[in-house]
């Protein structure tokens, strides 16, 4: 792999870790559905020039855009909602934590839906990183009562996962970057009904909240799907998911220098099964690949 894949999946890896506190940030000055409406504007209005600038091959089929309005909905309408109504109770620093919980839940996904094969050890993987995400959740609670919104956090995971399962379709017609502009422009749409109330909620924003859902929606939205779709078209995804389980730790450590989050014991201890668990699955699910293909 070179080394410009190498730096585009670490600067990927900083801009989605650095999302997590840059949403608490925004939501100190709007409401959840204003900041996710504003940043996904935001997104949506870059990937306009952006493809322009890239050589846009064509816009999508009529009988893709259904498809495509799926997608949005998963991996940008109910993710993104659900994501930011957790965080109103959920420290960023967990949140990343649950997210990055993603790669099994598709894991599984792929085996009920796509006929994968989950190996036994994939199996005990998973149920690893669903404890880890219970122990997130107690962690995120201060104590041993557990914390409701920890389950819109989950809610985003599931709902990411099942949008990397469903864009697979799109991208036998589309290049990848296609896929997550027409997707991110689909998901938008059903967040327009939020605009009621969005210009007075932005005009009393300070400067911090309308500074972070700018960054939001230009860095860690536009521009780290975009690195995202780059490593996909030069290196294994298998390679690229790797590099994303960095993304909880980016996070903590932006988390403690925005907003001086220190994690809990429980959270840390959560956070290492499920990671451990996240590993567990995809070693298996490689290995099963590999046995697959010796076999043919």
């Amino acid at each position: 792999m070179s080394a410009g894949v190498v730096t585009a999946l670490l600067v990927l890896v900083a801009l989605w870790g650095s999302a997590f506190p840059m949403i608490k940030v925004g939501l100190d000055g709007l409401s959840p559905e204003h900041l996710t409406l504003a940043r996904h504007l935001v997104a949506s209005a870059c990937f306009v020039p952006f493809l322009m600038l890239r050589g846009l091959r064509r816009l999508p089929a009529w009988r893709d855009v259904p498809w495509f309005f799926l997608l949005g909905l998963l991996g940008f309408t109910i993710y993104q909602l659900a994501l930011v109504v957790g965080e109103q109770r959920v420290p960023a620093g967990a949140s990343s934590l649950i997210i990055a919980t993603a790669p099994a839940i598709t894991a599984l996904l792929a085996t009920l839906f796509l006929g994968e094969r989950m190996p036994t050890a994939g199996w005990l993987g998973s149920l690893l990183a669903l404890s880890g995400v219970a122990l997130i959740a107690l962690g995120a609670s201060g104590g041993l009562s557990f914390n409701p919104y920890a389950l819109f956090i989950l809610l985003s995971a599931v709902s990411t996962s099942f949008f990397a399962i469903a864009q697979r379709r799109m991208l036998r017609r589309y290049r990848a970057v296609e896929v997550t502009a027409f997707a991110t422009w689909a998901g938008t749409v059903p967040m327009l009904a939020f605009l009621p109330g969005l210009a007075r909620d932005l005009a009393s924003a300070g400067a911090a909240p309308l500074a972070a859902t700018a960054y939001i929606g230009i860095f860690p939205s536009a521009v780290a799907y975009s690195l995202f779709a780059f490593g996909l078209s030069r290196a294994p995804v298998t390679v690229v998911t790797t590099y994303l389980y960095l993304v909880p730790v980016s996070s903590l450590f932006f988390s403690w220098w925005v907003l001086r989050e220190v994690p809990s014991a429980l959270t840390v201890l959560g956070g290492s099964v499920a990671i451990a668990g996240i590993v567990l699955v995809n070693a298996a699910k490689q290995r099963a690949r590999r046995r697959a293909a010796a076999g043919a």
